[in-house]
């Protein structure tokens, strides 16, 4: 909220907009329990806050054979004109198997694009060694979508390639501090004129 509001002049114009898209009704019901802690989180905010767009949980769910699937897995937002579509992003940004990797061994989803230089920091990161990586490299299709997603029928296509790619990540590098990381620096990232991500400052990979 902090971070919006930073762009914001104090004149008092405007309204705080949120819209929230996705999560559907998964066999866990986490993304019931999500959507609970955002509206939470959301209603205790100080700031008067306007929810514009709510496509979750029920709203945002098809069935198929019995199967619960999400209609929408991704949105994008044309900040010239503020219209919301879906998208999907072939293309995940800079340094994946270390963002993946980060959230694999139990770290906390943290925002790493600071608006005001346009640039990803990615990192200082550290884990420690992922327990039985070779074990779960040597396992089939089937039992890594069993065992590391949290709804294994509605995950989409690329969701095992990517998880063993972030696991041969984790078993090259189960000490970041000493591999990835050793200045304790973020790696950062800016886009250059033609609208690619490129690095400006690094430890090294």
């Amino acid at each position: 909220m902090s971070s919006v509001k930073s762009f914001s002049n104090t004149t008092g114009y405007g309204r705080l907009e949120v819209h929230l898209v996705g999560g559907f009704n998964d066999d866990r019901q986490l993304s019931q329990k999500l959507t609970n802690q955002l509206l939470r989180a959301f209603d205790l905010q100080p700031d008067d806050v306007h929810l514009v767009t709510f496509c979750v949980t029920e709203l945002n769910d098809r069935e198929e054979k019995d199967i619960h699937f999400p209609i929408i897995y991704g949105i994008a937002v044309n900040v010239k004109t503020a219209e919301i579509f879906p998208a999907t992003f072939p293309e995940k940004g800079p340094d994946e198997d270390l963002r993946s990797a980060h959230v694999l061994t139990g770290a906390r989803l943290t925002n790493i694009y600071d608006a005001k230089t346009e640039q990803l920091h990615i990192g200082p990161y550290f884990w420690r060694p992922f327990p039985h990586v070779d074990f779960w490299l040597d396992q089939d299709d089937q039992q890594i979508l069993q065992n590391l997603s949290t709804s294994p029928l509605a995950e989409p296509p690329h969701f095992v390639s990517h998880i063993r790619s972030t696991l041969t990540f984790l078993k090259a590098h189960p000490f970041p501090s000493h591999s990835l990381f050793p200045d304790r620096k973020p790696r950062i990232y800016k886009k250059n004129e033609e609208g690619l991500w490129e690095l400006v400052c690094s430890d090294k990979i």
